[in-house]
């Protein structure tokens, strides 16, 4: 299975994105979730805020594979367990789920109707989380589900 962090903006380097690959790397387990793919876009325009999002929504959309499913973060989302995003992730692949695609939005947040198309709108809490520390969120919780599917004794709770 793919996973594929789908994000507006680049990130550049220092300690979260250090953090981020170290989760990221674990991830290359053979029989695990899979490897994840990060796949940056930037429209290096300055738009009004709902052109922009609409803009970056485009450029989002473009790269999400046929057939993939799609899982928005956004602080409105529904809050998991690691234990039940875990069920959830390890049920797609029975499914055969080829990929998955996690969209991280721009400064604004992603667009409304991106965000209603998506088949899961993922909170990491209620709170607001900057891009740089969402990816390191988003490929450590990676991580833990693949160990908990795995049985390994990463996730003790």
């Amino acid at each position: 299975m793919r996973l594929i962090a789908l994000a507006v903006g680049r990130v550049k380097g220092g300690p979260d994105s250090e953090l981020f690959e170290e989760y990221r790397q674990r991830l290359n387990r053979p029989g695990g979730l899979g490897p994840l793919q990060v796949i940056e876009v930037d429209t290096k325009k300055s738009l009004p805020v709902q052109q922009q999002k609409a803009e970056e929504a485009k450029l989002l959309a473009a790269q999400i594979p046929a057939g993939a499913k799609v899982v928005a973060l956004d602080e409105r989302g529904k809050t998991m367990t690691s234990e039940s995003f875990a069920r959830l992730l390890g049920g797609w692949r029975q499914e055969g789920i080829q990929a998955i695609c996690f969209l991280i939005g721009g400064a604004d947040g992603l667009d409304p109707e991106l965000r209603k198309s998506a088949d899961l709108v993922l909170a990491f809490g209620p709170m607001t989380w900057p891009h740089r520390l969402v990816r390191p969120l988003l490929a450590e919780q990676l991580y833990r589900a693949d160990s908990i599917i795995a049985g390994h004794p990463y996730h003790r709770a």
